[in-house]
């Protein structure tokens, strides 16, 4: 039995996806969390939120992401860091996967990948579980009703969390696996419920086509002064690193908290909502999102709450260090309608450095912002991915290259060319730690943070004096307003100015080992701007 709303003549029967149970299209949120809630799937939450545990898995596998090695992509993937995947392998994946399917009940979303219609991607989504259907209308864009009869995917993503893969006769490293086929324009899901698996897939595909067109896809936060969409910010970063609570500025029209692209046109979004991260989340620090955690609909993974009264606590970690919550863009109030900005003006690097070593805000020149681009510095935090239980130094080229297909070079290029264009300035800010390292120091405090980036966004930091920093060769601000002047010298902060030297320049040889690998493939003036 099929029921709601859908293209009649592309039904799953007419992708050769056959022999299910029921199977619901384009359900609205009320339906799905009624579907969810009879499925046993989660608990109705204070205010009509959808409380939910994703299980075994509270974050991403990128290991056990592959990509299906076929002669159209053999030779503009980025295989050191995608593993491959032979085409009979998916072929079996696929075949054992539809079998496993049969008779089971299944929920489809036809969605939208991109705010900008001239570089939208059409994505259908078939999930096991209901509430992930909840989760990905959020997550990606929803076309209107009438669109819907006529809807043809481009690619389609099917997320079966109880199917296991089998490594030998599946190719892959493990029974949980994400396989990418871009000549079959399918991508599987298996043995994880973690949700967050649905957009990265999506965010991966668009890593993979848009460059072809000249379009940046950024690991990236956005947003842009009030009724002005020219004045435009993107903020690069990992999870953790503070890309949604520090684009969620009441002062600016929120564009997107995750993933856009920068095309000709401009900035625009990727997805229709935010995936926040919940832990210590505060109603005075974090108006916004705080309030969506009470919002019908909004997704909220992995909290504990109390049975009761189903309070929400957001200090409790004890399932993971990575709950959050899902909602719709809308929810917040100054989020832009169209989701789409300008170029951008200003270009933020964010980085959380658990080493204690870098400074709260840096300027970078053209060169510098492509080297600490391409090095993506930064601490992966507990929970984002299986197995981190506490801040980890890491290098993730592009802040993202779980989600890079293709080699650094051809988006750090892309980014180089685009920032000279149109002129951006462009800054590193580190929310990590400061006063000592991880352990020993403390978190940079949000509110000098806000205040820097700021003064950064209206123009008045530019005017500021600057020192030319010892170790890493940027330029920083020696004072700023409302900012505590020995936090903006970190040696500073530290009690011993000796341990800070020698962390420092272990951090320093960090840059250069890590930074060996782009050599080969950059120009003179990157190499320039290189460390150590």
């Amino acid at each position: 039995m099929t029921f709601g709303r859908v293209n009649p003549k592309f039904r799953l029967e007419d992708q050769g996806i056959k022999g299910l149970g029921n199977v619901s299209y384009n359900l609205m949120e009320p339906a799905l969390i009624e579907a969810a809630l009879k499925n046993g799937e989660g608990t109705l939450g204070n205010g009509g939120a959808f409380l939910c545990s994703t299980g075994k898995f509270t974050g991403r596998s990128p290991k056990d992401k592959h990509v299906v090695k076929t002669d159209s992509v053999v030779d503009s993937i980025w295989w050191e860091n995608n593993a491959a995947m032979s085409p009979e392998g998916f072929d079996a994946l696929y075949a054992d996967m539809l079998a496993h399917m049969e008779g089971k009940d299944y929920h489809v979303q036809d969605l939208v990948g991109g705010a900008d219609p001239a570089h939208s991607i059409n994505v259908r989504m078939v999930t096991e579980l209901a509430w992930h259907g909840l989760f990905i209308r959020h997550m990606l864009r929803r076309p209107e009703r009438a669109a819907l009869d006529n809807f043809v995917a481009d690619f389609t993503v099917i997320n079966c969390p109880s199917f296991q893969a089998d490594p030998a006769k599946h190719d892959c490293r493990s029974e949980t696996v994400i396989a990418m086929n871009f000549d079959k324009k399918m991508i599987l899901i298996g043995g994880t419920e973690y949700a967050g698996e649905n957009k990265k897939s999506v965010f991966t595909l668009l890593n993979y086509l848009l460059p072809e067109k000249g379009i940046m896809p950024m690991h990236c936060s956005a947003n842009h002064a009030v009724g002005n969409p020219v004045d435009t910010a993107i903020f690069f970063g990992l999870s953790g690193t503070g890309k949604t609570t520090l684009s969620a500025d009441p002062s600016r029209t929120l564009i997107g908290d995750d993933e856009h692209g920068w095309s000709d046109r401009g900035t625009f979004n990727f997805e229709g909502g935010c995936y926040a991260k919940t832990i210590n989340l505060s109603p005075e620090a974090e108006p916004e999102i705080y309030a969506t955690t009470s919002k019908f609909g909004t997704v909220i993974e992995n909290m504990v709450y109390d049975e009761e009264t189903f309070e929400l606590d957001f200090e409790d970690s004890s399932l993971t260090e990575n709950m959050r919550c899902a909602y719709p863009l809308e929810y917040i109030s100054n989020a832009s309608e169209n989701a789409m900005g300008g170029h951008p003006k200003n270009v933020i690097l964010l980085t959380c450095d658990a080493y204690g070593v870098l400074p709260p805000i840096s300027r970078l020149t053209p060169a510098q912002a492509m080297y600490h681009f391409l090095s993506g510095f930064t601490s992966k935090t507990p929970g984002t991915e299986r197995g981190v239980v506490e801040p980890t130094p890491t290098f993730s080229t592009c802040f993202g290259a779980p989600f890079m297909p293709r080699r650094p070079e051809a988006y750090g290029d892309l980014l180089r060319e685009k920032i000279a264009k149109h002129g951006a300035t462009c800054w590193l800010v580190n929310t990590g730690w400061t006063g000592g390292a991880f352990g020993t120091g403390s978190r940079m405090p949000i509110k000098a943070t806000r205040a820097l980036l700021t003064a950064a966004l209206e123009g008045t930091l530019n005017t500021a004096e600057f020192r030319k920093d010892e170790n890493f060769g940027f330029d920083v601000p020696v004072a700023v307003a409302g900012v505590d002047d020995k936090l903006l010298d970190p040696r500073q902060t530290w009690a011993d100015g000796a341990a800070y030297d020698a962390q420092a320049a272990k951090l320093v040889q960090m840059f250069a080992d890590n930074f060996e690998q782009y050599v080969p493939f950059i120009d003179d003036d990157v190499k320039a701007a290189a460390i150590g």
